[in-house]
């Protein structure tokens, strides 16, 4: 199972937040660059990046610090705020090893099949869940689109890697929502999972499951977490 370190940034900062709150957020003592390399000291290969200001305008905000952490040589998933081909280009073309479509992939989800096809194993999706619906415009906007029914739709579409964040988890050091990755490992795509992990417990269990990757923020950054042995577990 992959692991993969996550940095959020708001205003060229390493942020968390708290259940997707963007009036609850921690700032770390950390340069952007800084962060990723740390992680790569440790034994990472990989690295999820937001662009949370971004996420919040429906544009790349924080695109030069995107491009600080794909020169880190780790491979770069980077979401937030892409709502365009021309994004994904860019972004691609800078060196990230994948970009995550959100919002526009629930707003124009012809546009995302579209993209899907044609920048295959390229594209990811991130599905980011409240009370079982999906959410988008930076977690701030509730549709009445069922999670595991959209997982499914993206699944049929074509899409090979969903990012499920449990929104209610995220950030809250309480542990994932287990039984939803339980599920969605059937849906024919290969799921990371996202949001409140916090134990090793969780890490082999999700790899016992058949997760494909996982993400790891506020654990790491709060020390609840080693990200050697969190590695070595996932192996």
């Amino acid at each position: 199972m992959r692991i993969f370190p996550a940095v959020d940034i708001i205003g060229g900062k390493v942020v968390r937040l708290f259940n997707g709150d963007y009036a609850k957020v921690k700032t770390y003592g950390v340069e952007v660059e800084r962060a990723a390399l740390s992680f790569k000291a440790s034994g990472a290969e990989f690295l999820h990046a937001v662009d949370l200001d971004g996420a919040k305008e429906g544009r790349a905000v924080n695109a030069d610090c995107i491009s600080k952490l794909i020169s880190s040589g780790l491979f770069v998933e980077v979401g937030g705020g892409i709502r365009t081909e021309e994004q994904i280009e860019s972004y691609l073309a800078a060196g990230a090893g994948r970009v995550i479509l959100g919002t526009v992939a629930v707003r124009n989800f012809q546009f995302a099949k579209r993209v899907l096809k044609k920048y295959a194993g390229k594209i990811a999706v991130g599905v980011d869940a409240a009370d079982g619906k999906v959410a988008v415009s930076g977690w701030r906007e509730i549709t009445d689109i069922g999670a595991f029914d959209f997982v499914k739709r993206l699944a049929d579409a074509g899409a090979e890697y969903v990012i499920y964040t449990d929104i209610s988890r995220d950030g809250a050091l309480k542990g994932c929502n287990m039984q939803a990755y339980k599920e969605l490992v059937n849906y024919g795509v290969k799921i990371t999972a996202s949001g409140g992990i916090t134990t090793l417990e969780e890490i082999a269990q999700l790899k016992d499951i058949g997760v494909y990757a996982a993400v790891l923020g506020k654990a790491l950054y709060e020390g609840k977490l080693n990200l050697k042995e969190v590695l070595a577990a996932a192996k």
